[in-house]
Parts: structure tokens; sequence; C-alpha cells
């Protein structure tokens, strides 16, 4: 780990607009349409125009190319443009580059965006229908013959070793279905807006593959979402309160693959999320005890659990417990389960507000707030604090 303190990005860089459209099953419009209107929501947000964007950063798996976004929203010369690989691992790591490029002077104002039919197109659900040969696809060789094709069934691999190692049943899973239905339900921007869960209904879900249950799995969405990043001292001449990162990481664990990194020494953990952990709180100076809400991807509800013990929130195999007593509260948007699967762009969103105070459901007093990106994947995180 290269990084031994507080690194000289905190505190530099802000998140000072942020916008949607709607989430939906069916858009009826192109991914290029809601990828601008996304852009020009998040820069009507900021009360920025699009003529003072000067960088844009987006994610590798997407059809709408930063230039076209540009060309698009009507943006001027660009001087910084990015794309972070890995699927939603790369959500919180769109914010770290923009920052980066805030703080080191590449640019001024940097939007983050994405946007796609994830349902009434593409399907990410679906698992490999076809792959060119590449070294990044090689990995997949040792699972797909064994019938493991989605990635329901790579991470049930790891759930199921998790449920084995600590003595627990696949009720486990169905507590983070549950709190995130709930906020979900309460939430009029989510699909599942007023149709919470118990228990009963996650155990009474169809198998998906064992032990995920349909309720542990995330949604299918089409949208967009983007954010608008620029220096703290310029967003605080902006309408809204600045959400300033004060940390910001990705990382990637020793025998890393995407989603089937089977031949580590231990299938119960995600190690890329303990390297973003530890840079996290090196780089903010805080830990676990000092967060007052947790946005954690939650593609698959065992790896929410898993991130809660590599952030050291709790022990080992003590997750469930921990988010069946509500000791943090979790995804207070719905989460990708309850709200809406943008690739965790929409939990940056949700940690931006309740740094506002303007969140649904506001948790009194929020001042610091952990966002995390997809796991099981090399990933990324970020912390967000008020200003001041």
């Amino acid at each position: 780990m290269s990084a031994r303190g507080r690194d000289p990005l905190s505190g530099r860089a802000a998140v000072a607009g942020i916008g949607a459209t709607e989430f939906s099953k069916d858009s009826g419009r192109s991914e290029l349409r809601l990828a601008v209107e996304a852009v020009r929501a998040a820069l009507d947000d900021a009360g920025l125009t699009p003529g003072d964007v000067d960088g844009v950063v987006t994610f590798t798996m997407d059809t709408s190319p930063e230039i076209t976004v540009a060309q698009a929203c009507g943006m001027g010369d660009l001087s910084f443009f990015s794309r972070v690989h890995y699927g939603g691992g790369a959500a919180c790591a769109t914010v770290l580059q923009a920052a980066l490029a805030v703080a080191a002077g590449v640019a001024e104002v940097v939007v983050c965006y994405r946007a796609f039919n994830e349902r009434s197109g593409r399907r990410f659900g679906a698992g490999v229908q076809h792959r060119e040969p590449s070294a990044e696809g090689a990995a997949l060789g040792w699972a797909l013959p064994f019938g493991l094709l989605t990635p329901a069934s790579w991470v049930a691999m790891a759930a199921q070793r998790y449920l084995h190692r600590y003595g627990l049943t696949p009720e486990a899973f169905g507590h983070v279905a549950v709190v995130d239905r709930r906020y979900a339900a309460t939430n009029p921007a989510a699909h599942f807006y007023g149709r919470p869960i118990t228990l009963a209904d996650h155990a009474a879900s169809r198998w998906i593959v064992e032990p995920l249950r349909l309720l542990d799995c995330c949604q299918e969405t089409d949208g967009g979402q983007a954010l608008v990043v620029t220096s703290v001292e310029r967003a605080r001449d902006l309408p809204h309160p600045p959400a300033v990162v004060a940390a910001a990481a990705q990382g990637a664990g020793r025998g890393q693959e995407q989603m089937t990194s089977f031949y580590r020494d231990d299938l119960t953990g995600l190690p890329e999320t303990g390297v973003v952990a530890r840079r996290l709180w090196r780089t903010a100076g805080i830990g676990p005890g000092d967060i007052d809400v947790g946005i954690l991807y939650d593609h698959f509800t065992p790896f929410v659990l898993m991130q809660l013990e590599e952030f050291g929130f709790c022990g080992r195999g003590e997750a469930a417990d921990f988010v069946a007593e509500e000791r943090l509260p979790l995804n207070t948007h719905g989460g990708q389960l309850g709200e809406a699967y943008l690739h965790g762009m929409n939990g940056i969103a949700e940690g931006v507000r309740q740094v506002r105070g303007t969140a649904v459901n506001q948790v009194p007093g929020a001042s610091r707030v952990l966002v995390t990106a997809g796991t099981g994947v090399p990933t990324s995180g970020l912390v967000l604090t008020g200003d001041g």
C-alpha cells in the first residue's frame, strides 16, 4: 500500500450537483438521451451550464462516449475525459478521478455519469452470452463449463461458504433486503415505493441460485444518473452546500478476478473492499464509529454483510445481527434492491442528499457518509462530509 497517511486529495473537491432521470423498466428512449437528461439535471442542480464543463468521466460497458455526451449536451472544449473499468466497481472511482483532475488543476468542472437501458435493453443479470477471447476473460473459463454463467451464480459460491463458515441460514441475507425495501417504500423515486417486505416475504421468494433468493438480487433498471464535481471553493458559491470528498479510493485484492475470485485462501470476505476501507479511513482520519450513514453497494445481499465486516463496523460473521439491530442507517434511498440499479451512481447521489440534509429518509445530523461501489470486482469508495 503506497499511502501511509492522509493524502493531499482530502477536502480538495466536492460534489456540487446531482441529477437523474426517472427510474423505470422501459424508458422508451436511447441511452444517450438518458445520459444527456441526467447530465443537464445535475448541471441545473449545481447552477452551472454545459459551457462550464471541461471534464467528463464515465464507466466502461457504456454506449454513450464522453465526447458524444459532451456534444449532445452543448459542452465546449474538454481538457479531461476518462473511463473507469469493472462495471459497478467504477462508481465511486468516477468521483475519485474527477476529484483528482480538479485538485491537480487539469479541469475545473467535471461531470460523472452513468446511463443505460439495463432492463429493456442489455440485461447484465442474464450473464455471459458471448465473449471474445481475451486474457481478462480467461478466468471465466474455469467457471462457465460448470454452469456458473450469471452474476448470481458467482456470488452464490461465496455466499454459501459464508453461511457454512459462520453457521448461518439464508435468513441472514434477508435482513439487508428488508431494510432496503423499508426505505424504498417511503422514497417516491424508488421502483418499490410503497412496497416494503418482511423476512417472511424474503423466505418465500423463489430460489435464483441457492442460497440466493429473488429478493437477494438487485433490480434491472433503465435510467441515468449524473454528478458534478468541482473545487470546494467554487462549490461554496453554488446553490447547494458542498458534499466534500473527504476521501476516495480504489482497490483490487490479491488474486483478484471479476466476480470469480474462487481461488483465494478465503471466500468469506472481500479483500478488494478491505483495500478501499484501509485507504478511506487513513485518508479521512476517521473510523467506522464516525460514520452517520452507510450507502453500501447492494447488487446481492451477502456482499453487503461482507462489506460491513471489511470496513470494521462489526466482527466477521456478525453483520447480519448488525443490520437486524439497525446500528447504522443503511441505503436510505432503498439501494439497488429497492430504488434502482444504476451501477451505484444513485447511491452516491443519496450520499450527497444526506450531507445536504435533503434526503427523503434524512438521518438527523448526518455529516459523514460512506459510499461504496460494486464488490466482487476491483472496487472503489468515498467518504462524503459537510463543509466545515
